[in-house]
């Protein structure tokens, strides 16, 4: 789930779920903006990921964006603390994320929720895991058809402001919605359940997970339990009285959640 520059609270996700490589792990974006401490937290994700590249993944958010991060802080952190010139280094480390990761080829995982359709990735936009401890970011897209569009997402790319690849980072499910809604952060779609359940029978799945929304308990279920939203930074920039969870997979896909109240 989310974590936006929370780096202590990366690091007691880290002492509950086991540090790499003891555990595997997979991350599903918004790392920076928001918390103080945006820097510590992408650097020790992605060292983690050069030493241990079998064993750790990282998707994009909608915040691993430079339209988004010039606002919300990661911009004026890195400029702040070093320079502007870091700051675009990591703008072109953030557009060359994965977008979406199927684990054992049952669970898809990814930012937002999906797109108006229905698909799960292994190439260019997305990576494939096995038996991994498992957080995630936003939703699903009017335009996924099959997971073969993922893969055909080339990398490096900024995020559009329409289309799959914006939908995969920021659309929502909404219980009240039938189909597909307009989304009030005025960006991409809604989904309702029935969205959900179409999209894992299309593609013989059985879960989708997501982050992209601060919920109670640190993780959230959906369309009978067919999807789950993760959040990982617990009293969310010291503004939220909320939990934060991880969730952990086993060999069998079994999911459990571990949750930290902060």
């Amino acid at each position: 789930g989310d974590i936006h520059g929370q780096y202590y609270d990366l690091l007691r996700l880290f002492e509950y779920g086991g540090f790499p490589p003891e555990s595997n792990y997979l991350f599903l974006g918004d790392y920076v903006d928001r918390g103080k401490q945006s820097l510590e937290t992408i650097c020790l994700l992605l060292a983690y990921k050069i030493k241990y590249p079998e064993n750790f993944f990282l998707l994009r958010g909608n915040h691993e964006c430079a339209s988004i991060n010039r606002i919300y802080g990661f911009y004026d952190e890195c400029k702040r603390r070093y320079n502007i010139k870091l700051w675009k280094t990591f703008t072109d480390c953030f557009n060359c994320l994965p977008i979406a990761a199927i684990v054992d080829e049952k669970i898809f995982c990814c930012h937002g929720g999906g797109h108006r359709a229905g698909g799960c990735p292994v190439g260019p936009g997305a990576a494939p895991l096995h038996h991994l401890t498992l957080l995630s970011h936003a939703g699903l897209s009017p335009d996924l058809q099959s997971m073969e569009q993922i893969r055909r997402i080339m990398r490096p790319t900024d995020v559009p402001d329409q289309g799959l690849l914006c939908d995969l980072l920021w659309s929502d499910p909404d219980k009240d919605v039938q189909g597909w809604g307009e989304n009030d952060r005025g960006v991409s779609f809604t989904f309702g359940a029935e969205v959900v359940a179409k999209f894992l029978h299309k593609h013989d799945l059985d879960l989708i997970c997501r982050a992209h929304q601060v919920v109670e308990d640190g993780y959230e279920f959906f369309a009978k339990r067919q999807l789950v939203t993760l959040f990982s930074a617990p009293n969310y920039c010291g503004e939220f009285d909320n939990a934060g969870a991880m969730m952990s997979v086993d060999e069998t896909l079994m999911c459990s959640f571990q949750v930290s109240q902060g």
